[in-house]
């Protein structure tokens, strides 16, 4: 049985430091995830890993793309850190993304919300280069706000960056093929039912909370011609 490939992809890197506040740039906190998720891997599983970049290094997105299809990658997990005002924890997948990668996000999804303390911001999809250009199965990850207050407390805590690397691999322990070494490792995640929000055809996101999902369905309200909702396991 040939080994999973997996690319790990920490976002943005030398010129192009992402998201800055409160003493955190988001460039730094991505490498430190990605590097960490490589190491508990490595360490527990019978698995070929590499990295967009391990330095702090400027990669195009179209280079990021090309590595992970050039090697034949498995699954492509692009991590990164949120800004903008808010705060919690939400993943992506191109809205085409075939029903696999869609199932891959849930297991990440879930094993990271089940290691840290976030608010659920649902499962979403996004047009994003790595999602659109990568030919395997492709997720990218918004750990916590840099630019809360509390989320970037939390962003300074060693466990809780060790906590956000470990809830990728226990998310990542669903994946087929994936031949763990180390039985002392956590138990893998339980999944859940989840609602999907579909707004004039297209999915705007997936929510393990009726809350959550009744939120954004109320954001869309006057402007959409149709709204659905659909509860999946």
């Amino acid at each position: 049985m040939s080994k999973i490939k997996i690319m790990i992809d920490p976002g943005h890197g030398g010129r192009d430091p992402g998201a800055v506040a409160n003493g955190l740039v988001e460039k730094d906190l991505t490498l430190t995830i990605a590097r960490e998720i490589r190491e508990v891997l490595l360490r527990n599983y019978d698995v070929l890993i590499r990295m967009t970049r391990d330095s702090d290094m400027f990669v195009s997105l179209e280079d990021r793309a090309r590595l992970a299809n050039s090697w034949g990658a498995d699954y492509f997990i692009s991590v990164h850190i949120n800004a903008g005002g808010g705060t919690g924890f939400e993943s992506f997948i191109h809205p085409h993304a075939a029903k696999h990668t869609g199932q891959f996000q849930a297991c990440i999804h879930q094993g990271i919300l089940g290691k840290i303390k976030a608010r659920d911001r649902g499962r979403k999809t996004a047009n994003y280069a790595v999602l659109r250009l990568t030919k395997m199965a492709a997720v990218l990850t918004e750990s916590y706000f840099i630019d809360h207050v509390e989320d970037s407390k939390k962003l300074k805590e060693a466990s809780v960056i060790k906590a956000i690397a470990t809830g990728h691999v226990v998310g990542l322990q669903e994946m087929p093929n994936l031949r763990l070494i180390n039985e002392s490792l956590t138990p893998r995640p339980r999944l859940v039912k989840v609602y999907r929000l579909l707004v004039d055809g297209v999915q705007v996101g997936a929510y393990g909370e009726r809350e959550n999902v009744m939120a954004q369905v109320n954001q869309f309200l006057d402007s959409a011609k149709k709204i659905e909702v659909e509860r999946v396991e």
